[in-house]
């Protein structure tokens, strides 16, 4: 009879390890928001603010049971204004990122370009932006263009130009040609640094198509916080503002779940907190 004591620790049935990194990245979340919803119901308790200026919680619950099915439905012609919005930029941001990285004299004409662009405020262009596209969907996704495709460009281009020397040399080293070593060498590398500028842009989106919602907008979560906060019921807006941020959330992870799926080398080789 062979001795259980005496068997060596590797022959031992491995337990699979309890996912404890998924518990808690589900958990902490609900635990804020959990603390930020009683925070926010006790400050309108205990001070009995009103409710034009800072509805409850309940409020603004109700608010939403009151106009769930006009809510839900403007709620996605929002998200699909910025997914479009987003890809646009996502489009002609990567081409023009390319193109800086690639040619030095695209960089030296049009870098100072970009910057005094991105630095202009886009609610300056809203009153331009009637003018040009007049009301409706086009000016929206403008603006959300407007708003989120620097920083893709700009995730692209440092991307492309920080790839480490070393793989270029040995990538020129095995007779590789410059379309090989851009696709092999140049677009893997400067990938997660792409996915830094998208996972910015995105949430940039969100606000570029509700300004657009605001100004010039007939349908969207923007239109509609307009017209209820100017009625006076806040509770609605709030409940509207609750479901923009419920919007940027979701987009915003499911970009990150593409990343890991697109990039699984990024996590197998980057040290975890």
């Amino acid at each position: 009879m062979t001795d259980l004591a005496s068997t060596p620790a590797s022959a031992a049935p491995a337990v699979a390890p309890v996912p404890r990194r998924t518990f808690g990245a589900v958990l902490w979340p609900l635990l804020g928001l959990a603390a930020a919803v009683g925070a926010w119901w006790t400050v309108t308790a205990a001070l009995e603010i009103n409710t034009v200026v800072l509805p409850s919680p309940s409020d603004v619950a109700d608010g939403f049971g009151r106009y769930r099915e006009l809510l839900l439905t403007e709620a996605w012609h929002t998200t699909l204004a910025t997914v479009l919005g987003f890809a646009l930029s996502l489009v002609v941001g990567v081409l023009i990122g390319v193109a800086i990285a690639a040619w030095r004299p695209v960089e030296r004409m049009f870098s100072p370009l970009l910057v005094a662009f991105n630095a202009v405020p886009k609610v300056a262009l809203a009153p331009l932006m009637l003018i040009w596209f007049g009301y409706g969907r086009t000016p929206i996704l403008a603006m959300a263009f407007m708003v989120c495709f620097f920083p893709i460009v700009l995730a692209t281009a440092t991307g492309l130009t920080s790839t480490p020397a070393d793989l270029v040399e040995l990538a020129r080293a095995m007779d590789a040609s410059r379309s090989q070593i851009f696709r092999r060498v140049r677009l893997p590398a400067a990938l997660p640094q792409i996915f830094v500028g998208l996972k910015v842009a995105m949430p940039l989106a969100v606000i570029g198509v509700v300004v657009g919602e605001m100004q010039y907008g007939s349908t969207g979560l923007g239109m509609i916080i307009v017209q209820t906060s100017g009625q006076g019921d806040t509770p609605t807006a709030f409940a509207a503002i609750t479901l923009l941020a419920l919007v940027s959330i979701v987009l915003y992870y499911l970009l990150v779940l593409i990343e890991r799926l697109a990039l699984p080398w990024v996590r197998a080789t980057t040290s975890a907190r």
